[in-house]
């Protein structure tokens, strides 16, 4: 495995050099800012991470806001006692996307939401506060508690939100397979373990969060 440096000087080589490259690596909100936001919010994004999984993004973004609507604002008080009626009657609308498990998740996780909430304050604190260093614990934990909210869903979700993250994108799972990382696309919970080590190694190095070596990883790659 790769210092962080020699991987950055691959992708910063590839994106036109490091002036270039460096404007497009973004930084994940502070811990203040995420901890504010409204469990709502969170929600929110993650319900639409939910109906973008195996979709087309555009057909969900140009539904949100009518979606947003329906759903109360995803207000998780009011959408934690949606009915099994009501989400049958929301399978006959036009203004949402009529996916009957997808809906159901989002009273799924309005519930889990409230858990978080009455076990720390909000659920905003516990996102906000997870550490950096055990990422893989907290896709853990989602992919536990929380519904539909496996694989990369859960990694877009906390991306969105500005959760420092990192995305097992194809071309991250190539770089981590070509840095010896793993063999192939982590699935297990070993296997998450190496990466989560490897993120921390280039981390430590580079004083960099893991959305920056992520994008950069996934940049190292030849399109």
């Amino acid at each position: 495995m790769r210092d962080f440096e020699a991987i950055y000087a691959i992708a910063a080589d590839r994106k036109g050099g490091a002036a270039a490259f460096e404007p497009t690596l973004s930084t994940p909100e502070p811990r203040a800012k995420l901890a504010a936001i409204a469990d709502d919010r969170w929600l929110s994004q993650m319900s639409k991470c939910i109906f973008q999984a195996g979709f087309n993004w555009k057909v969900v973004n140009n539904k949100w806001d009518d979606i947003e609507d329906v759903f109360d604002g995803f207000d998780i008080g009011r959408m934690g006692f949606m009915t099994d009626e009501e989400i049958g009657e929301h399978l006959s609308n036009p203004r949402v996307i009529r996916h009957g498990k997808k809906i159901a998740a989002i009273r799924d996780n309005a519930q889990f939401l409230a858990e978080l909430a009455k076990e720390n304050g909000s659920a905003a604190s516990v996102f906000a506060h997870w550490p950096s260093e055990d990422f893989v614990g907290l896709l853990a934990m989602l992919k536990k508690r929380a519904s539909r909210l496996g694989g990369n869903s859960a990694m877009y979700f906390l991306r969105f939100m500005g959760v420092d993250s990192f995305i097992l994108s194809r071309d991250v799972c190539a770089a981590l397979i070509r840095e010896g990382v793993v063999d192939r696309p982590p699935s297990s919970r070993k296997d998450m373990e190496k990466v989560q080590a490897a993120f921390n190694k280039w981390s430590s190095q580079s004083g960099r969060p893991l959305t920056q070596i992520s994008r950069t990883l996934s940049c190292s790659i030849d399109a």
